[in-house]
């Protein structure tokens, strides 16, 4: 996918997509759809098409947590959530399913039937792991 077919170059193409807060490089956005489930869960992401977050320059890096440090105090405000999972899936089998580097900031509340079970609680799990594998 090429940026004239990504989502997240052509913003403006989805009226689901709304830019919260950015700066030079880099765009905190929420989409409606996913606030039924996910109150108040957003992304950041440069506005460059970048693939993934490892080839992000260095003032995307240093933006990017100034959005990061930005929506958390909106969103703190806003939604007083009892905590936050923020994180970066990076290729497919790492779980990227936009080929444009993004960040999720999802805040997270006591009151959620997974609370309390982080980024890693479904990786972790004896079901995932390998079938083959030279550390055997």
């Amino acid at each position: 996918m090429g940026k004239e077919e990504c989502m997240f170059c052509s913003l403006e193409q989805n009226d689901d997509q709304e830019i919260i807060f950015e700066n030079d490089t880099c765009l905190y956005i929420q989409k409606a759809s996913e606030q039924k489930i996910l109150e108040g869960s957003g992304l950041i992401i440069p506005k460059a098409h970048v693939n993934q977050v490892f080839l992000l320059s260095e003032q995307e890096w240093k933006e990017s947590r100034e959005l990061l440090i930005e929506a958390k105090a909106w969103l703190d405000e806003k939604y007083a959530p009892d905590g936050y999972s923020v994180g970066w899936n990076t290729g497919e089998t790492g779980g990227q399913t936009i080929p444009h580097a993004h960040l999720h900031v999802i805040p997270r509340f006591k009151d959620e039937p997974y609370a309390g079970r982080g980024i890693r609680y479904w990786i972790k799990q004896p079901e995932n792991k390998r079938t083959s594998s030279e550390n055997e």
